[in-house]
């Protein structure tokens, strides 16, 4: 495919503006069909009922974008109707989940599904074959086949369980898309920067109703369908298709969600729990424990995956110095996040911040209500 500006930056125009449009749309109509997050429980960081369909102002632009400019430069041999399938199928379980509150397993068993879907359309990881030798034999055959849908799975997965606070699902996945986008762009991959601009542009014109003070949440229905598209998206065009590299760049780009799913998945483990048991042991929640608000929780983690985006591009490059100052910069940040949470002068000072917060906010509404009067 040759570079088409236009083509870039109307998939990410389209996509931005369509969700941007639907958003309030979705407002509108979650709490006409029941589909609203209330705060049942402690793990629940806010405390009045708030729609839970974002989702679909997301699906809707970066389908819409897809099926504009992705569809017809796609490239041989792999077919853009796996992954408009896929995405459709994992959207769908995800409205039910936030409709019904459907079974861990059987939202497992969507995410396969969606997952081999995509996996019969072509879309796959290649370099499993180049490692063994040969792409047609048995062996790399199932290789290939189990590494794929754990991929897509994980992917999706890591981005649900990192929708946690006000924006840092949505803010996350717009990082992660550009920073793919580019290092597709530099490699002369367009039609995976261009898919990964759609995710950006979607992602991005939902943000502003969903960063705190939240107006709306995307829902499981949102979240599953951003992780599938950033999972099935970085496999289009590999920066470095015939080596383990293909899936590394999209995996240090979204380091920081997948290093909070192993973490919370070791941590149950270790405390002999399902690992599909909700806390509130998160990197988010551990973040605000330390006496940040939801805002400063949300940009410290924009900060880190931005950090991890960059890393991911300059690996692409081959320049492993910057690469690994910048990581070391990134493992630090998280270790000063990670620790001594437990401080009480922290949780005090976390206590203290949020009095103070409350008081603002009083103050505000009575000053408001005075000048009404």
């Amino acid at each position: 495919m040759e570079i088409n500006y236009f083509i870039l930056w109307a998939s990410f125009l389209t996509s931005f503006v369509l969700a941007l449009i639907f958003t309030p749309a979705a407002i509108w109509l979650a709490p006409r069909i029941g589909a609203m997050d209330i705060p049942k429980d402690e793990r629940r960081v806010h405390s009045k009922p708030i729609p839970r369909f974002g989702g679909m102002a997301i699906f809707i632009g970066i389908m819409t974008a897809e099926l504009l400019f992705i569809m017809p430069a796609f490239i041989p041999g792999k077919s853009i109707g796996g992954i408009l399938t896929g995405g459709a199928l994992i959207y769908l379980f995800g409205v039910i989940d936030d409709l019904k509150d459907i079974s861990p397993k059987l939202k497992l068993l969507g995410q396969i599904a969606a997952a081999c879907v995509v996996y019969a359309s072509g879309i796959r990881l290649s370099f499993v074959g180049v490692v063994l030798g040969g792409s047609n034999t048995a062996l790399a055959t199932g290789l290939t086949f189990f590494l794929t849908v754990l991929w897509i799975v994980a992917i999706i997965n890591a981005i649900n369980l990192v929708d946690g606070l006000d924006g840092l699902a949505a803010g996350i996945a717009a990082i992660s898309s550009l920073c793919i986008a580019y290092a597709g762009f530099i490699h002369g991959h367009y039609v995976a920067a261009t898919a990964m601009l759609t995710v950006a542009g979607g992602a991005l014109g939902f943000l502003p109703y969903n960063f705190h003070p939240a107006k709306i949440f995307m829902g499981d229905g949102g979240s599953q369908f951003l992780g599938f598209c950033l999972a099935t998206f970085s496999l289009i065009q590999p920066v470095k298709s015939a080596t383990i590299v293909a899936v590394a760049v999209p995996a240090l780009v979204l380091g920081l969600p997948i290093f909070d799913t192993v973490f919370a998945i070791l941590r149950r483990i270790i405390r002999r729990q399902s690992i599909v048991v909700a806390d509130k042991e998160h990197l988010h929640h551990r973040i605000m424990r330390a006496g940040f608000g939801q805002r400063r929780a949300v940009m410290l983690m924009y900060c880190i995956s931005g950090i991890m985006g960059v890393v991911a591009v300059e690996y692409s490059r081959s320049s492993m110095v910057e690469c690994l100052g910048l990581l070391a910069i990134a493992v630090m940040l998280l270790y000063v996040l990670l620790s001594d949470t437990s401080n009480k002068k922290i949780e005090l000072n976390a206590v203290n911040i949020r009095k103070e917060e409350e008081k603002e906010k009083k103050a505000s509404k009575e000053k408001k209500h005075g000048k009404e009067e």
